[in-house]
Order: C-alpha cells, then structure tokens, then sequence
C-alpha cells in the first residue's frame, strides 16, 4: 500500500483500498468529533439504522462504529482499547474486502483465481514451514482442523463407514489418544463434532520420574496401545505436542511417530513450537513434526495479523477421501479464505516472517537469561531450550525442606506446613502476575494455574510480542519490576506464620485461613453474640467490622485494610494486605484487638443507656404524676378554683418547695433536683465509669510509623542521635510501663471510684515521686483550709 493508488487500473480496487485506508484512519483516531463538527446531534428517542427513512452517507456509519468500539474510553484501562494493528494488518482487513469483491466475477474467472490463491497460499506455508508435499484446509476455528482430520482418518481406516456408518464403529470402537497437557477442551470438542462418546478418547499420561514433567510418557502410551487392541479396538490417532498449551514443551515426536507407524495410527502435531520450523536453527524434537501425518498452525498471533485464518497442512493421496471429511472443497468461497493470509505473506516477505519469529524467540531467551540471576524466582522450562515460551515463579523455602516439586517433605517440616506454603506461594503469585500485567502491559504475561507447580506467570511472546509491539526494553522493565516486588513478596511470606501464632493466642480473634489473599492474612473479631457455626450474615459483626476498617485506616500505616465476607461463608473479616517493611506483628494484633473490643464495649454502653434512659422516662413520668397528686392534696381543693385560689394565696402564701426530678446517666436512676435548687449547684454522688479504651500504644520514635519495629540496633539511627532517640524510647516505655501497672485490673475489678478516693493515690504517688531537693515542703493554703 505504499505504491499510489493511482497506479492501480481496476478503478474499483483503487477506489477499495482508498476508502479502507481512509476507514482504518478514521477508526483509529481515539479522538471523536464533537457534535458541533459533526452538525447532527443523536436523540435517544431516534429510531436507530435504517429504519430512520433516509440512509446515511459512509461517514456517519464509520463514526456510529468508532463509537461502539471505543465507548466510554476515560473510564476504561489502556489494556483494553483497541491497538494499533499497523500496516501489515491493513493488508490483511483488505482480503476480507476484496474477497466479497472477487466473489462478484463470473464463475470461470473466480474459479481461476481461487484455486490460484489457494495452491499459492500452500506451497508458500509448505516450503516456509519444512512441511513438502502437504495440502492445506484454512479455517477459522483452531480445533476445526483436527476435527476434519479425525473425520480424514475415520474414512481411511474404516472403508465401509460411508455405507454403514456408525454400526462399523460400534463393531470397533476407535481411540484417540490425547496427551494430559493438551489444551482444556479439547477431547470433548472432538466428541461433539464427530459424534463419538466420551469412552472413545484415551488420555495419555506425562512423564513422572523421567524427563519433563509436561511430556507424553511414550512407554505408557504404547502399553496403552497393546491394551486397546486386546480389547478389540482400533487405535485411530495420536495428537501430540510442540509446545503444551501452558508451558511451552515438545513431546518425542520422532519416538511418538515410530510408534505410530508400527500399529498404523495417524500422528498429528500442533502448538506454538511450530512456528521455529521458520527459522534457520530448529531443535531436532521440533523439526521431527515436519514427518508427521497433519500439523496445525496459527500464522496470525505469531505474525501479529488480524482476522486471518489457521491452517491445517496434511498430507493424503485420496482426493475423493480429503472431500468427504471436507479438507477440500469446490466452493469459490471456502478457497477465498486464504486471501487474507495471501495478501499478508507477499506484503511481509520471507525476510519479514523470519523476523517476526526470530524477535519472539530472542525475547524469551533475554527473559530467561535475566530471572536466571533473580533470587526466589524459579524458571520451570530451564531444561527445554527449544521453547520460546518462559514459565516462572516465586518460591521460599522452608526450612528443612527442598523446592523440588516431587520431593518428600524432610521429617522436621510437617506436610500442612508445606501445603501451607504453597496456598501462600500460589496466591502472592497470582498478585505478582497481576502486578506486572498492570506495570508492563506490553509483555502480554498470563497467570495459569498448573496442577503439580502451582500459579505461575507465563510468558509467551510468539503469541503476543507481534501484536502488542514488544521490544527488549520491556523485558528489562519486567525484570527491574520483579525486582522491586521481590522485598514485599519476602517480608510477607515471612510475616504470615506469625501472624497466625499471635491471632490464635489472643481472646476474641479468630484467624482465617483464606487462600486466594496474597497479604498478611485476614482476621475476625468474634463478639459476644457471635456464632460461631453459623455461616450466614452477622450484621452486629459487620458494624464492628466496619468501625473497625475505619479506625485502622485512620491510623495512617503503610499496611492496607479491606473488609469482606469470609472465604466460604458471609461474615465480615479484615483482610490486612502486603507489608513493604518489618512489621511488629504482635503491635498490630494487639491493636486490633484492643480496638475491636472498644467498638464492641462502647456498642453495647449506647444500647444499655438507651434502655435506660427509656425506663427512667417512664419512672419520672409516673413521679411527676404522685407529686401532683400530693401537691393537691396538700393545698385544698379551694386553692384550685381561680378566684378564689388568688385570694386564699393572697391571704395564706403556700411556702411549697420546688421539687422536680432528674436524671443520672451514669447511675441509671432518678435523682431530686431540691439539692439543686436550694444549693445552687449541681453535683453528682457517683463519678462515671472508665470509658473503655484500646489498649495503649506503643511509645514510637518521631516520624516511625504505626505497627513498625523498634529501630533499636538498626542502621537507620545516625551515630550522633542513635544514643538520644534509644534512650528517649527506654524512658517512655518505663513510664508507659509504671503507669499501666496498677491500671491494668481498675476497669474490672473497681468500677467506678469516688473522684476523691481515685484521686488521692495518684496524689500521694505523685509526692512519693517527687525529688527531695532538702528544701522544707510547704502546704498551699487552700488545702489547708
């Protein structure tokens, strides 16, 4: 496209490619027009398309479609939006075009022209990809290749299923085998396109003492074979690996494909390894695929183009058998899907495509080379170099015990520990690879769950680096990302055993173990009417838990706090996330203890005095009434009537005291206000109960934050005030510590002293204190008075 498109004779195809480049232009802007350079302006209450009565010109539709693909792009992340698919991918996007403008010739000249496209197509794909002498079946969905395969090879080993059908099946049962790291789903999608039961499908083991542990065990698949044929079945095909849909690894296809000629099965390869057959340098295991029956690939991923087909190569010489199990076809449009994928291999050239694979492998290897230097990170595909797919992921040992995956826990490490480690190590991996997605958008990393390592992170760059642009920097990004997450990944693993220690030895905590949380751990304060072997929704455990979330985040430390239902229940809990520095995990129970129970305790004082405040209500209520009642007994009932009640009272004054009532909230009772009216002052016989309060904090130095060890002995304290700061906190915690210690039973065990009585020991401790300086201690006056 960087010819004029002048020069093009065919007016309609210059005519094409203008209006493309000009519609990709346009969808591609992220910047849409306003409604005022637009003119038009949309109503919701429009009826929308063609029902409007008048159609739209190009423009309008092109907006309408930029719109729906963008949407509201502020409130999206940067990973979601449409990339920049680049030139290549324009040429791809215009074989769809051109393949509805071809299907409009008459039909000699559309024949010619497919089946041109179609045999050009192959023997470029044939002679890039090692693969000589093969036929191609160009498909959309990627399993559907195999499908047509299985279909190709029931054909040719059952000669009268034509005629018969299913009953030759059911005579001889076929079997496929299919290895246990094949991609998920697969045997069933084959099932349901052939119309084969599930017995039908055999899987074949991976190696367990020997080799990788994500390759098929060849000398169970052959004993699995010998069985089959005992039985009375008919072994029918072998689909192996060039790289597992997870980690990237080979089976022994040379091995594999000897054994298949020996009982007559057909061996079909595929995963992302094919694509090296490209290269000029191919691993002897991946270059064995070239000898094999049918191999699948997927040219677009590793070519970074859109909306292009997958390809099927096999090789057969039975046309008529090709076009019943429907790898050929005579229809002008099932020939036209190689368009696309014509137009792109002459736009990228050999050189293009080489390069394309060869910058993929390159990337992996620079990632690899990188972590292999990284301590804590473990490289599971170490021993496979012809994958250009690296799988990775954070360990810590314990100690006594080995990383091995397949070693037996050492006798002083219990095997719920290691359990324990690895539900730990699974989760902070899981945030890790969240983490550098986030950072490194550019490295297309997954997350994957494999069943005898554990979550892992992966990075599969002839799946990604073509579409997303990526380039050696990212990988320095991603290994310098890894490096400073490696400190907070550490100190929290470390930290999580002895935050579950310290939960389970403090009252009124209980410790969750929940193992999708990558922080600390998670915590739930069990209040008094807790119950504990209910899992529904407490809701006087979620108010406490929510004051609770609030008081933390108050207290402005570097941890983070969330509140959630329980792992598999519906009660509140604290989720405390990563610490990035030494916490003092016995501080941080402590307080969330001591805080808990204040929201609890000063919960249940605002319930108790609002009962009380309601009886007490009442009870005046029904003194003011007997007041009343005596006052009219006590003055006649002559005084009540009003003339003559004024002059009684002119003659004969009633001296009637002022009597009322008044309410003590601390003691709960009803109190006269005659000792307020003839003193003047209001006093009270009872001196309040001590508020509850969290326990006391911890003496911290200036500028050391919450929950943050002592810094005693550390590096961090200069020479010259090291002496000052240490000292300084030894004081404070001696004082701290004199003052809790006769304090820490009066809440308890003497609610509610007399102000006076309170008082007068602390005064006389504060005497017993104060220095003797040899000078004569004089009494103030109002004490002596």
């Amino acid at each position: 496209m960087d010819a004029p498109l002048e020069k093009i004779a065919d007016p309609t195809l210059a005519e094409m490619g203008k209006n493309l480049k000009e519609a990709m232009k346009m969808l591609e802007d992220g910047q849409r027009r306003s409604e005022e350079e637009n003119g038009k302006k949309l109503i919701s209450g429009d009826i929308p398309g063609p029902l409007q009565g008048s159609g739209q010109d190009m423009v309008s539709i092109l907006q309408l479609v930029q719109n729906l693909m963008h949407g509201d792009e502020e409130e999206e992340p940067p990973s979601t939006r449409v990339q920049d698919i680049g030139e290549q991918g324009h040429i791809a996007l215009l074989g769809h075009s051109l393949g509805a403008y071809i299907s409009t010739l008459d039909k000699e000249k559309l024949r010619k022209l497919t089946t041109r496209i179609l045999s050009d197509t192959t023997l470029w794909l044939c002679r890039i990809f090692r693969y000589e002498n093969g036929c191609a079946y160009f498909h959309e969905e990627e399993r559907e290749g195999l499908a047509r395969i299985c279909r190709l090879a029931i054909h040719s080993r059952y000669e009268d299923f034509v005629v018969d059908g299913f009953n030759v099946l059911y005579n001889k049962k076929p079997v496929i085998y299919l290895s246990a790291a094949a991609r998920p789903g697969l045997g069933q999608y084959l099932c349901n396109q052939l119309g084969l039961p599930f017995p039908c499908l055999c899987r074949v083991p991976c190696n367990t003492m020997f080799g990788s542990q994500h390759q098929m065990d060849v000398a169970f698949l052959e004993k699995l074979i010998k069985d089959d044929i005992e039985r009375g079945r008919l072994p029918l095909l072998l689909v192996a690996n060039a790289g597992t849909a997870a980690v990237g690894h080979t089976d022994k296809i040379g091995r594999l494909k000897e054994l298949c000629e020996q009982y007559g099965i057909w061996l079909h390869v595929e995963g992302v390894n094919l694509a090296t057959l490209a290269l000029g340098y191919v691993s002897s295991s991946v270059l064995a695929a070239t000898k094999c029956d049918s191999m699948t690939l997927t040219p677009g991923p590793w070519l970074g183009l859109p909306a292009v087909p997958a390809v099927t190569l096999y090789k057969h010489d039975d046309p008529a058998l090709t076009l019943v199990a429907g790898l050929t076809s005579n229809k002008p449009a099932d020939k036209l899907r190689a368009l696309p994928l014509w137009l792109s291999l002459q736009y990228l050239g050999l050189d293009g495509i080489v390069e394309r694979i060869k910058h993929a492998c390159q990337l992996s290897q620079r990632l690899q080379e990188s972590l292999k230097k990284v301590d804590h990170i473990k490289i599971l595909v170490e021993d496979e170099l012809s994958s250009p797919v690296v799988v990775f992921r954070f360990f810590q040992e314990l100690p006594g015990s080995d990383p091995g995956p397949n070693v037996v826990p050492a006798p002083s490490v219990a095997p719920s520990a290691v359990g324990r480690e690895r539900h730990s190590c699974d989760a902070l991996n899981r945030w890790l690879g969240e983490q550098l997605k986030q950072l490194v958008p550019a490295s297309g990393l997954t997350v994957m769950d494999l069943e005898v390592e554990g979550t892992c992170v992966r990075f599969s760059p002839l799946m990604t680096a073509a579409a997303l642009g990526t380039r050696a920097e990212d990988m320095d990004q991603l290994v310098a990302c890894i490096h400073g997450k490696l400190p907070l990944l550490t100190c929290t693993l470390q930290l999580r055993e002895e935050f579950k220690q310290e939960v389970a030895g403090t009252a009124g905590l209980l410790y969750v173990d929940d193992p999708n949380w990558p922080g600390i751990g998670v915590v739930r304060y069990e209040h008094a009417n807790d119950d504990k072997n209910s899992l529904k929704l407490d809701p006087e455990g979620e108010k406490i838990h929510a004051g609770l979330l609030k008081k933390l985040n108050e207290l402005e430390s570097d941890l983070t706090f969330k509140m959630g239902p329980e792992y598999k229940s519906m009660k509140s809990c604290i989720y405390i996330g990563m610490a990035s520095d030494d916490v003092d995990v016995s501080e941080l129970v402590e307080t969330i203890a001591a805080t808990a129970r204040e929201i609890e305790e000063n919960s249940r004082l605002l319930e108790n005095m609002t009962e009380v405040v309601r009886k007490g209500i009442q009870e005046a209520q029904v003194q003011l009434q007997k007041a009343n009642e005596e006052r009219l007994l006590e003055e006649g009932v002559l005084r009540q009537i009003p003339v003559v009640g004024s002059v009684l009272n002119w003659f004969s004054p009633v001296q009637a005291s002022q009597k009322g009532r008044t309410f003590n909230l601390t003691a709960g009772s009803l109190e006269s206000t005659e000792h307020t009216y003839v003193y003047k002052v209001q006093g009270s016989g009872v001196t309040p109960p001590q508020t509850p309060s969290a326990a006391r904090t911890r003496q911290r130095l200036p500028g050391q934050k919450p929950f943050k060890r002592s810094l005693r002995g550390s590096d961090a304290v200069s020479e010259t005030s090291s002496v000052s700061h240490v000292d300084d906190l030894e004081k404070m915690e001696h004082l701290s510590g004199g003052q809790d210690a006769p304090e820490a039973d009066s809440p308890e065990q003497h609610p509610g002293p007399p102000a006076a009585e309170a008082e007068q020991p602390r005064a006389l401790q504060d005497g017993a204190q104060r220095p003797d300086d040899g000078r004569p201690q004089v009494e103030d006056p109002e004490n002596l008075r």
